[in-house]
C-alpha cells in the first residue's frame, strides 16, 4: 500500500479503535485521548518521511497510487510540490488542536476526537487526489462535521447561527463549482487532473467555468462581500475548531486557485486577474479596519485572518514566482501564527478570565509574565516582523504583485500598516495597564500551553531564516504554473 493512502487511512483506524471504547470512566477518557494524539502523530511522521523521499527536480506528481479495485470507486492519489506542504501543515496542524482542547471537553468527548481524525482524514484527501469530482468531495465533506462541531462544543449563544452561516454560504458557493466540474466532464469527457491539463478549452467556456470555481474558492478564502461567516464561526466554535479552520481549512481555497484555476484555466485567469486583485486590496483595507474596532479576541484575530489571506491572492495572481511562491509561504506562516493567537486569546486568556471581551482583560503582564512574552513574539510575527516567515510570505507577495502593478502593491502594502496597528493596539490593550478590576489573580500558562505555542514558533521562526527548505521543492511546480503574456 502506497504511503499517501496510508495518510487517509491511519485516522479512520485511529476512530474504528475509539468505537470500541466505552466512554464511562476517566481511565478511558485518558486512553481515548492517547489514541488519537498517537494516531496524528503517526500520520505527522508519514507526512515528513513523504517530504524527505520527495524529488524536487520534477513537476509530476509524486507516490501516485490508483484504487480501482471497486467498478464504482475510482481513487486517485498523488502529491507535488504545490500540495506537499498542505499536507505537511494539516499533519502538523491536527494534533495541536485536540492539544488545545486536552482539558476542557468532557461531554462526549468520543465522538469529539473521532471528528477531529475525520476530518484530518478528509482535509488531506482535498490536497492529494487528482480528480475534480474527489476534490469536489472532500472539499465539501468537512462542512457537516465543522457544523456539528460548532453546535454541540462550540461555546457562543448564537453558535447554532454561525453553524448555520458557515453551512450555507460554503454549501452554496460550492454548489457553482459542482457545475463548472459537470461542465468539464463534457468538455474534455473526464475530471482528471492530468487529463484536464492537457485539453484545450476555449476562452469563452473557461470564463464561465473560471466564474463557477471563483465563487466556491471566494466563500472559502473568504473575500469581500462573502466574509460575514467567518468572524461568527471562529466566535462561537470550540479552540480546536478555530485552530482548524484557521490553520488549513481556510487554505483549501489557496490551493484550489493554484490547482484549479490558475493550472487549468490560465486565459480565463488572466483575464480576470485586475478584478480579483481589486476585491482582494477592497477585502484587505475593510477587514483591517474591521479588525480595529473588534472587541471579541477571536472575532477579531478571524478578521485578521481575512486580511492576511487577501495578500495571499495578491501574490497567486500576480503569475510571477515570487508572488505565488510568496503567497504560499505566508499562507503556511498564517497556518502556523493565527492557531498560536487563538490559543493565546481564545484559549489561555478565555480558560482563565471566561471572557474574550477586551474591555474586561489589561494588565496580564502583573501575573503573566511568561505568557505576555510568547503573546508578544506572535503579534510581531502576525504584523509580518523580519527573521518569520510572515515576513518573507509578506514580502514576496507584494514584490510579485509589483512587477505586474504597482498601484495594487501599493494599496497592499498598506496592509502591513494596518496589522501592525490592530496587533500592537491588541496587544498593548490586554497585556499592560492597570491589572482589571474585574479579574482575581491568575496563573501563568502551563506546560502544556508553553509546548503548544514553541511547537508553532519554531518553524515560524526557523522557516522564516531558512526558507529554501520550502522553495526548493516549490520551484518546479510553480514555474509551470506561469502564464505566458
Amino acid at each position: 500500500m502506497k504511503m499517501l493512502s496510508l495518510l487517509l487511512l491511519i485516522p479512520i483506524i485511529g476512530s474504528l479503535l475509539l468505537l470500541t471504547i466505552p466512554e464511562n470512566s476517566i481511565e478511558n477518557k485518558i486512553r481515548m485521548k492517547r489514541i488519537t494524539l498517537i494516531t496524528m502523530l503517526i500520520n505527522f511522521i508519514i507526512s515528513i518521511y513523504i517530504w524527505l523521499e520527495f524529488d524536487s527536480s520534477t513537476n509530476q506528481y509524486q507516490f501516485v497510487y490508483e484504487f480501482i479495485d471497486l467498478s464504482y470507486c475510482h481513487l486517485n492519489i498523488g502529491i507535488d510540490g504545490i500540495s506537499l506542504f498542505f499536507v505537511l501543515l494539516t499533519t502538523f496542524i491536527s494534533p495541536i488542536a485536540i492539544l488545545s482542547n486536552y482539558n476542557n471537553i468532557n461531554n462526549n468527548l468520543k465522538y469529539f476526537l473521532i471528528s477531529f481524525l475525520l476530518l484530518e482524514t478528509l482535509q488531506i484527501g482535498v490536497f492529494i487526489v487528482l480528480d475534480l469530482i474527489l476534490f469536489y468531495i472532500f472539499f465539501e465533506s468537512v462542512l457537516p462535521i465543522l457544523f456539528l462541531i460548532i453546535i454541540v462544543y462550540g461555546s457562543g449563544e448564537a453558535r447554532i447561527r454561525s453553524a448555520l452561516l458557515l453551512f450555507l454560504y460554503t454549501l452554496a458557493g460550492s454548489l457553482f463549482m459542482l457545475l463548472a466540474i459537470l461542465q468539464i466532464y463534457s468538455y474534455v469527457g473526464s475530471t482528471d487532473f492530468q487529463i484536464i491539463s492537457l485539453s484545450e478549452i476555449n476562452l469563452d467556456s473557461q470564463k464561465i467555468l473560471w466564474l463557477g470555481f471563483f465563487l466556491a474558492f471566494a466563500v472559502k478564502t473568504p473575500l469581500w462581500p462573502l466574509t460575514g461567516w467567518l468572524y461568527r464561526a471562529h466566535a462561537d466554535s470550540p479552540l480546536a475548531g478555530s485552530i482548524l479552520l484557521a490553520a488549513t481549512i481556510l487554505k483549501f481555497a489557496t490551493y484550489g486557485y493554484l490547482r484549479v484555476l490558475i493550472n487549468f484555466l490560465p486565459d480565463a485567469t488572466n483575464y480576470f486577474s485586475p478584478l480579483i486583485q481589486t476585491i482582494a486590496i477592497i477585502t484587505l483595507i475593510y477587514a483591517s479596519l474591521a479588525t480595529i474596532i473588534q472587541q471579541d479576541t477571536k472575532a477579531l484575530i478571524a478578521y485578521s485572518s481575512i486580511a492576511h489571506m487577501s495578500v495571499v491572492i495578491l501574490g497567486l495572481f500576480s503569475n510571477t514566482i515570487q508572488g505565488i511562491e510568496g503567497a504560499i509561504l505566508l499562507a503556511l506562516a498564517h497556518g502556523f501564527v493565527s492557531p498560536a493567537l487563538f490559543i493565546c486569546v481564545g484559549g489561555i486568556i478565555y480558560d482563565r478570565t471566561g471572557t474574550r471581551i477586551i474591555h474586561y482583560v489589561r494588565g496580564l503582564v502583573t501575573y503573566m509574565p511568561v505568557f505576555t512574552i510568547l503573546f508578544l513574539i506572535f503579534t510581531l510575527s502576525n504584523t509580518g516582523i523580519p527573521l518569520t516567515l510572515n515576513f518573507l510570505g509578506e514580502q514576496l507577495s507584494l514584490i510579485g504583485i509589483w512587477e505586474r502593478s504597482p498601484l495594487i502593491a501599493a494599496l497592499g502594502a498598506t496592509g502591513i500598516v494596518l496589522s501592525a496597528i490592530y496587533s500592537i493596539y491588541l496587544y498593548n490593550r490586554i497585556s499592560y495597564g492597570i491589572y482589571s478590576p474585574h479579574l482575581k489573580p491568575i496563573k501563568d500558562i502551563s506546560r502544556r500551553e508553553f509546548i503548544l505555542l514553541i511547537t508553532l514558533l519554531l518553524p515560524t521562526v526557523l522557516l522564516g531564516i531558512f526558507p529554501n527548505v520550502i522553495l526548493d521543492s516549490l520551484h518546479f511546480s510553480i514555474s509551470s504554473l506561469l502564464y505566458n503574456i
